[in-house]
């Protein structure tokens, strides 16, 4: 969610812990933005250097972001002497650094929680006798709420059935009550028993039936075919995404409008923060917090708010019911609350418990960050540490990704099942799609291509149709492309950010592309070896289908082996038509073509 001109200049490293400069020293490309604005002899200095960044709307999250990054996408006007000049004069302070933060130990659960006194297994524990294949079985348990249950009481199930076993972490849900929550991914008579350094929750028992899942219920999103997707029944799964990250935080009303208007859609998925946000167009207070606030007005990071989750769980299961997978964003940078810098054992505990109390949905994804490199107080061993924390806590085995603003993360490490990528080029988005496949060897998505907007931001203001061509672009070399619509209206209420109504013109075209994709013989497109100045995908022989973009021809020439028999069609993706060519056709051919944009060739063999 950058600039074009700042994506055009930004190459920052992976690692984005900034190397501090020796104290007393002066500025340099390792030092915070903000520490130098809050120096009075720095800020002069930056102010006439740069005056867009002192001025940029995102001057809040900037203020965590290195001077020499700043420089890279912001500095764009100064020359290599100005840019010395700024150095020279930077380094010759004295730095003016804030004292170091002190970062938390991990808490230990409390092995003493309860006096020996307490009968082992003696508390009251509740949950369904019968669930359905990849429903939510809830393990209730009352039990007890003095100190802090949070970080006291380390809670677990092992689930059995024949040789399988899984171990299930369980939650503090408030109020004395425990929860354990498990997905069955098989039929058949499931038995568990708990563990726990509470004496009273060690220790109990049950058994339950997994049946057979109701109709339409197909399991989480597996990758299937390397470079696609599949339910875990099998059927086939084509991500149809748009993007409403902080729809959940705002007031009730908005949040059922949200729910509706995706009612009347066919996306699949929704890319949304687990946190609130805080960015253009999302300056609201969310009505309550995820963590507890202490009486100077900081969280206390040991105390999360289960009546804030609980909603988020409830939104989840909500989106589930309407067939759309949650893409949830773990941590992000637009923050002025504190979330995205809590510490090392802080962003444990919050992951551990999320993962703990939504992986048995079946409809969850995990997006470890959105635009990880804005993080700037997390480097790459913290993104691997906390991805190996979600790899511990969910026995379901979510999808797992993490996202870019400039340069992408190494998506070959093994616990990235996919590719969630932002476009790294002012003018190639999804042009780039085939290439990534190739590189990674996994599913493309591209999650952020730009929006179809009108706002003051590049990433916020192309047209629908322009929206509606990267789609197609993308398709057909074999990735996914995602949707988000950014149009101002004076209740500020982009649907990007907190969702309500659309009033863009891709929606119904994104439809009618994924229903030309679905018409494949695998119900997905992979590339083909095309023509030099248009890309082809689907199944070579059987359905090819060649985008030709912003082109206009009045025909096209298509060259095949002789033998196979085709039928032809012209489509109209931006009006949504199929025009079949009378006849059928092989060798070579010419196609008749309207002279306008956004067309497509789709041959369908003719067995």
């Amino acid at each position: 969610m950058t600039t074009d001109a700042e994506k055009s200049q930004a190459t920052p490293s992976q690692d984005r812990n900034p190397i501090r400069e020796a104290e007393g020293a002066g500025y340099g490309p390792g030092s915070l933005l903000g520490e130098v604005l809050d120096d009075p002899h720095g800020r002069p200095l930056i102010e006439r250097a740069l005056p867009a960044i002192v001025n940029a709307p995102l001057i809040l999250q900037l203020r965590h972001t290195p001077l020499g990054q700043i420089v890279g996408f912001g500095g764009q006007h100064l020359s290599a002497e100005d840019l010395s000049q700024l150095w020279e004069a930077l380094g010759d302070l004295s730095a003016r650094r804030p004292e170091p933060k002190n970062e938390p130990e991990p808490i230990h659960p409390n092995k003493n929680y309860e006096d020996e006194a307490v009968a082992r297994g003696s508390r009251r524990v509740e949950y369904p006798r019968t669930v359905e294949l990849w429903a939510v079985l809830e393990v209730a348990i009352d039990g007890p709420d003095h100190g802090n249950p949070f970080v006291d009481v380390e809670l677990a199930a092992e689930f059995k059935l024949g040789d399988r076993s899984f171990r299930v972490g369980g939650f503090y849900d408030g109020e004395g009550r425990y929860l354990i929550r498990f997905s069955p991914p098989e039929e058949g008579g499931w038995s568990f028993v708990t563990q726990s350094t509470a004496r009273s929750l060690d220790g109990l028992k049950g058994q339950f039936r997994a049946s057979p899942p109701s109709a339409g219920i197909h399991g989480p999103v597996r990758v299937a075919d390397t470079h696609h997707f599949r339910y875990a029944d099998g059927t086939r799964y084509r991500p149809v995404g748009t993007t409403a990250y902080a729809w959940t935080h705002q007031p009730e009303a908005l949040q059922k409008k949200t729910l509706e208007t995706l009612a009347s859609t066919s996306f699949n998925k929704l890319r949304m923060c687990v946190f609130p946000k805080s960015y253009l167009f999302n300056a609201n207070e969310p009505e309550i917090y995820p963590f507890e606030q202490n009486e100077d007005g900081s969280f206390d990071w040991t105390r999360p708010v289960p009546e804030y989750f609980r909603n988020l769980e409830h939104r989840i299961g909500q989106l589930g019911q309407l067939g759309i997978e949650a893409d949830l964003i773990l941590f992000h940078a637009y923050d002025r609350w504190g979330f995205s810098d809590m510490g090392k054992a802080a962003d444990d505990r919050y992951t551990k418990y999320v993962v703990r109390r939504l992986h048995a949905f079946a409809n969850v994804w995990w997006s470890l960050a959105n635009e990880y490199d804005l993080l700037s107080a997390k480097s790459q061993e913290d993104w691997e540490r906390l991805a190996a924390v979600i790899g511990e806590e969910d026995p379901v085995d979510h999808l797992l990704s993490i996202h870019n603003c400039f340069a992408f993360y190494d998506q070959t490490r093994p616990w990235v099942t996919h590719c969630s990528l932002q476009r790294i080029d002012v003018y190639r988005t999804s042009e780039n799609t085939d290439a990534w496949r190739e590189q990674y060897g996994k599913p493309i998505v591209i999650d952020e291509c730009g929006y179809e907007g009108d706002i003051d931001q590049g990433w916020g203001n192309i047209s629908g149709e322009e929206l509606v061509r990267r789609y197609w672009e993308g398709a057909v070399r074999g990735g996914y492309i995602a949707h988000g619509e950014t149009y101002l209206n004076d209740r500020e209420e982009l649907w990007w950010s907190k969702g309500g109504v659309l009033v863009g013109e891709s929606p119904q075209r994104i439809k009618f592309l994924d229903e030309v994709m679905a018409a494949a013989p695998e119900g997905v497109l992979d590339p083909i070896r095309g023509d030099w100045d248009v890309p082809w995908g689907g199944a070579a022989g059987q359905y090819e289908v060649a985008y030709l973009g912003f082109g206009r021809p009045r025909y096209r020439d298509i060259v095949r082996r002789p033998g196979v028999q085709y039928g032809v069609d012209v489509i109209d993706t931006w009006n949504m038509t199929i025009e079949r060519i009378p006849g059928s056709f092989e060798g070579t051919f010419r196609v008749p073509l309207p002279g306008r944009p956004y067309m497509a060739i789709r041959l369908v063999s003719q067995v």
